[in-house]
């Protein structure tokens, strides 16, 4: 918190500001009471815009889906195109530098999916498979009237490359999905959050050591609990990336 007689940071159990050395005990409640009612507004606002978003959606269902299908859909799988147009045979070089490109590509949509229509995990990774799989037919369709070979894979290998190739785009979506919800929802949410820890929280912090003064182990508490909450965006964000890059290279460096 901050002192209110001269604005600098304080710890929230302090009951003397260490700048002024005014005393604290008196306004210290209201001032902790003001942080809690602010990080509730502020929750509050987060969810607002949670039911704005949907409330969009259903008012103009049409407009909502066809401006969703071309900025998540479309864009991507053009680009991705695009790039597969120039890897393999304008440039004519490593695949590899289209695979990363392919992971690299999805990221921002998945983050711009969660900020701007909040669509959670579930509807990323739906929007990732939709894009992988025109993106996919798109390439292999350029690559066979390039190249004058079948479309559509023949041997069993060249389906499970596409489909990995595919799996590696969707989850590149799905990461962009988690960083967006870890950057505008949970750090959020973390510095502006309400000073008393949930239970889950007080029971961990217990079990470091009941015997310390409560603000001690509320501040623990604290920390747990915003550990907690970055933990799971954080080991999501771990596993759907490195499924990406692994399903991305797998094919390339298999031999």
């Amino acid at each position: 918190m901050e002192c209110p007689f001269c604005a600098e940071t304080v710890r929230n159990e302090a009951i003397v500001c260490k700048s002024c050395s005014r005393d604290l005990r008196v306004v210290r409640p209201v001032l902790l009471e003001i942080e809690e009612v602010v990080a509730e507004f502020d929750g509050l606002r987060r969810e607002l815009d949670h039911v704005n978003a949907k409330l969009d959606r259903l008012r103009h269902p049409v407009r909502g889906a066809l401006t969703y299908v071309a900025t998540y859909v479309l864009l991507p799988a053009v680009l991705l195109v695009a790039a597969h147009i120039l890897v393999t045979i304008i440039l004519n070089v490593t695949p590899l530098y289209l695979r990363l490109a392919s992971v690299v590509t999805p990221l921002p949509f998945g983050l711009m999916i969660y900020a701007r229509e909040k669509v959670g995990v579930r509807g990323a990774l739906l929007t990732g498979i939709v894009t992988a799989i025109l993106a996919i037919l798109c390439m292999l369709t350029v690559t066979g009237v390039n190249d004058n070979v079948p479309i559509m894979p023949g041997p069993w290998i060249e389906w499970r490359e596409a489909i990995e190739y595919a799996a590696s785009i969707a989850l590149a979506l799905v990461t962009g999905n988690i960083l967006g919800s870890l950057i505008f929802q949970v750090i959020p949410r973390i510095m502006t959050g309400s000073r008393m820890p949930n239970a889950v929280a007080y029971n961990i912090a217990r079990a470091f050591g009941g015997h310390v003064g409560e603000e001690q182990l509320r501040r623990r508490a604290r920390i747990i609990q915003d550990l907690l909450r970055t933990a799971g965006p954080l080991v999501g964000i771990a596993l759907t990336a490195g499924g990406s890059l692994y399903t991305g290279l797998k094919g390339i460096f298999a031999w």
